[in-house]
């Protein structure tokens, strides 16, 4: 039988930023139906909790010290597989989300501006994988 944290959408947030990785982790955990499962401060510790814990998103900071979440994002392209990712950054170019949709980003904001709407956005997607998880056709789908 399932519990509600097998329920629950699982997470991983990658930042270099201890601070913000904290702030991100603490208040995306407190949501209703959210399960931080993993955090790094790098992409090499990134790719290993995702590969680890196999989240359902992956919150990534967009430019880190020794390699940034392009290199993560490249890296699950490669695989044919991964989480749903949302991409956190100071650097808010044109030419940046561009590439991050390229590599399969669903969103992509900017720290300064936007980090108000990630809550919303974990809570949607959490609900929206919540519903596609309980329908039997849906799931079958997703399994295959």
């Amino acid at each position: 039988m399932a519990t509600e944290l097998d329920s629950a959408l699982r997470v991983v947030v990658v930042d270099d930023s201890t601070h913000l990785r904290s702030r991100l982790t603490h208040a995306l955990g407190d949501l209703d139906g959210v399960n931080i499962v993993g955090e790094a401060e790098h992409a090499a510790g990134g790719l290993h909790q995702i590969m680890t814990h196999r989240p359902d998103l992956l919150v990534v900071d967009l430019r880190m010290p020794g390699g940034g979440g392009l290199q993560v994002l490249e890296e699950l392209r490669r695989r044919d597989s991964g989480p749903a990712i949302l991409v956190l950054t100071n650097y808010p170019y044109a030419a940046y989300r561009r590439r991050c949709a390229e590599l399969g980003a669903r969103w992509f904001f900017d720290k300064a501006t936007e980090l108000s709407k990630v809550k919303q956005v974990v809570l949607e997607f959490a609900d929206e994988t919540r519903r596609r998880n309980s329908d039997p056709v849906l799931k079958q789908v997703n399994d295959v």
